[in-house]
């Protein structure tokens, strides 16, 4: 009887994991004192609708036709991060990923189960630590201006994807902004201002729904003392998120992921702590070149954030993994030549 009734309760366990991994909004499911992980595995795909318009075929390892994101679901991936711009360019590589196009990509991906995190860049291009350039429309405005821009924006983008059947998991307000953004009213150089416009974010974002949870994401995952400046800052400032999100890229720091996995794991760790926050590695990616090596530095991360104390190392997710270099010129995708996902995908299926 005790073996049926353990068998039964595990039976249960499974459905609930199987309902809660289709979910939008749920982490975790608890039943009893027992309490199941839904680990965020994902993957950043903004330049996958220009890709297939430009006839960017995407096959299996048996050479079969398939769609990309179901290769990506096939290898583990549950979770997916969009970008979205405010007034593009059509240039296939710096442009799209307008409010419209990012809607269909979430609608497309909910409808595949997967998870949905929408990550604002406040810019009508590439927002980063080098760049964080206000969109033409707003250039002329007021600070008090900007504070509403950000507020409407967030509220546009986001009742569109509520009115189209989509709640995202995530909302990212800003992407690797360790220098501020809407450049200059809202740099840290006076963070207070920056502050305002982080909170406009947030406060936009849960009026659609307070479940969603605001990611504020900065650079360099590894590095504490940038994370502890800034957050410290951010306390002082009364700034409002829920999650500390971390881009983690050996590559761009000219360094093997063996010489700074400690020091991720530990910033994770010490971010939870010191903060009482969750932590998302939001972006990663390694040398498609180096297979063997991607595919173990994912394990790393992987297993890094799974680490966190308490459940409170969400996921991880794989910057532009479709992204192959013949068509984008970007070295840190998980593609191969052949148009075939790269074995360093299998990272996420297997753990």
């Amino acid at each position: 009887m005790k073996k049926i009734s353990s068998l039964l309760f595990n039976s249960f366990a499974a459905l609930l994991f199987i309902s809660c991994s289709n979910s939008q909004t749920a982490t975790t499911v608890t039943t009893g004192n027992n309490t199941i992980y839904n680990f965020a595995k994902g993957a950043d795909v903004g330049w996958l609708p220009q890709m297939e318009a430009s006839n960017y075929h995407f096959y299996d390892t048996d050479g079969s036709p398939k769609d990309c994101l179901q290769l990506l679901k096939d290898r583990g991936i549950n979770t997916i991060r969009l970008r979205v711009w405010v007034n593009p360019s059509t240039d296939i590589i710096n442009g799209y990923c307008s409010k419209s196009e990012t809607v269909a990509m979430a609608v497309r991906a909910k409808n595949m189960g997967m998870r949905i995190m929408i990550d604002f860049h406040y810019s009508d291009s590439w927002a980063d630590p080098s760049k964080q350039y206000k969109p033409a429309a707003w250039v002329s405005h007021t600070f008090s201006q900007l504070l509403t821009d950000v507020y409407n924006h967030t509220t546009d983008v986001l009742t569109d994807l509520k009115n189209a059947g989509v709640t995202p998991e995530w909302v990212q307000i800003g992407n690797e902004i360790p220098g501020g953004m809407l450049w200059p009213e809202g740099s840290t150089s006076n963070f207070n201002q920056l502050a305002q416009l982080l909170n406009k974010g947030y406060e936009a974002t849960k009026a659609i729904n307070p479940a969603i949870k605001v990611i504020v994401h900065l650079d360099q995952g590894n590095d504490n003392a940038k994370f502890r400046w800034f957050f410290d800052n951010a306390t002082a400032n009364n700034v409002k998120y829920d999650i500390i999100g971390m881009s983690y890229y050996p590559y761009w720091i000219n360094s093997d992921y063996t010489a700074t996995i400690n020091n991720l794991s530990a910033n994770l760790n010490d971010m939870v702590s010191r903060y009482g926050k969750e932590v998302m590695v939001v972006e990663v990616g390694g040398d498609y070149t180096l297979v063997q090596n991607t595919h173990d530095m994912l394990v790393a991360v992987i297993n890094a954030v799974k680490a966190v104390p308490n459940n409170k190392g969400l996921g991880v997710i794989y910057w532009e993994p479709e992204g192959e270099k013949s068509w984008s010129g970007y070295q840190l995708n998980a593609w191969q030549s052949d148009g075939k996902p790269s074995v360093a995908l299998d990272a996420f299926k297997t753990n």
